[in-house]
């Protein structure tokens, strides 16, 4: 029995965008465009006629914008919905305000430029449209406090000469899809002294740095996008750059991060699984790996690596996941020490870090 399509309406005002967006998600044989809408006006009329499986949705367009039509689809009819958006900069703000009104991930747009740029983008967007297709759509509540598949190797240098003894913790943290909502929770429920926290987020390019900054805005600890060479710090978490890998590193007893370019890691750049098989390698016992929220299979490979080398390994529940799809690969390889609700993981991370 053939599988059913997925359906998607792409609701931008711009022609070219419609075609191009039509163009990358049709090659994929499990998407089929249903339809496209220059408005949100146009938009409801055909989803009156079709409900359609996801919407992709850009957020500046003429007679509505893109974050009313949002809070209406999700108080009337909740339907999965991507982010589909040029905006950077101050621009950016916009697109998390549409993760907070229940959008499911924001991908950037294609953009004309080189065949691989191309392709990249392609992935991307069609690995979001699956991801929101089989998302649950509810809102995470923060707790009450003020194609080929490429292996990490392809990333990882190899192993260097004997390092100096630490016993400095660092806690190595891997999302996708409904991850920007759940770190939001995660890292406002931490305190001031917690270790030095790496994250890896699936996020475009020039869209992370709004991300951190927005994090830490909302946190105590402070938030900022990953620079090459930063220092791993207590009160600190540093993100891994959209269209980078992030790695851990050491030298003595002082860690620090590495941000590389390079090919896609299981389908993405930044890759969970090169942060955590980085993580293995420099901090072992002395790491936390958690897998959150996110579709694919990113981070368990590493998260094995991880749990073989000494360090304590946690999968966010099915229950509290917007996308299950991540913690689940890492559970089937054993490679989790416990799957925790998503209100519980802060509170293991302080007894870890004790």
């Amino acid at each position: 029995m053939t599988k059913k399509r997925i359906q998607v309406l792409i609701v931008d005002d711009s022609a070219i965008v419609r075609q191009t967006l039509s163009d990358v998600l049709s090659s994929d044989p499990e998407i089929e465009v249903m339809g496209t809408a220059s408005d949100p006006y146009v938009a409801a009329e055909k989803i009156s006629e079709q409900v359609p499986d996801v919407i992709t949705l850009d957020i500046e367009m003429p007679r509505m914008d893109g974050l009313t039509f949002l809070q209406q689809i999700m108080t009337q009819h909740p339907i999965p919905v991507v982010i589909c958006s040029s905006l950077a900069g101050e621009g950016a703000r916009s697109t998390f305000k549409a993760l907070e009104y229940g959008a499911v991930d924001i991908v950037a747009k294609p953009q004309f430029g080189t065949r691989q740029f191309l392709e990249d983008s392609r992935t991307r967007l069609c690995e979001a449209v699956k991801a929101a297709a089989s998302a649950r759509l509810h809102l995470l509540r923060p707790p009450h406090v003020v194609q080929p598949k490429l292996t990490a190797d392809a990333i990882l240098p190899p192993p260097g000469h004997h390092m100096v003894e630490t016993t400095e913790k660092v806690i190595a943290i891997g999302a996708s899809t409904g991850g920007t909502e759940a770190l939001r929770v995660l890292l406002a429920a931490l305190p001031l002294d917690c270790p030095g926290i790496l994250i890896v987020q699936h996020m475009p390019e020039l869209f992370t740095k709004n991300f951190a900054d927005r994090l830490d805005s909302l946190c105590q600890i402070t938030v900022k996008e990953a620079e090459p060479n930063d220092t791993v710090i207590r009160g600190r978490a540093l993100i891994a750059p959209g269209n980078h890998h992030m790695l851990l590193k050491r030298s003595g007893a002082r860690y620090y991060v590495d941000i590389k370019d390079g090919p896609l890691v299981c389908r993405h750049r930044p890759s969970v699984d090169v942060l955590f098989r980085s993580a293995a390698r420099y901090a072992g016992p002395n790491a936390l790996g958690i897998i959150m929220t996110g579709m694919g299979d990113d981070g368990a490979r590493g998260m094995l690596e991880m749990k073989e080398a000494g360090a304590m390994t946690i999968a966010q529940d099915e229950a509290t996941c917007v996308v299950f799809g991540m913690p689940k690969e890492a559970i089937k390889l054993h490679a989790v020490s416990k799957v925790l609700p998503l209100n519980a993981i802060p509170g293991a991370m302080q007894t870890y870090s004790k």
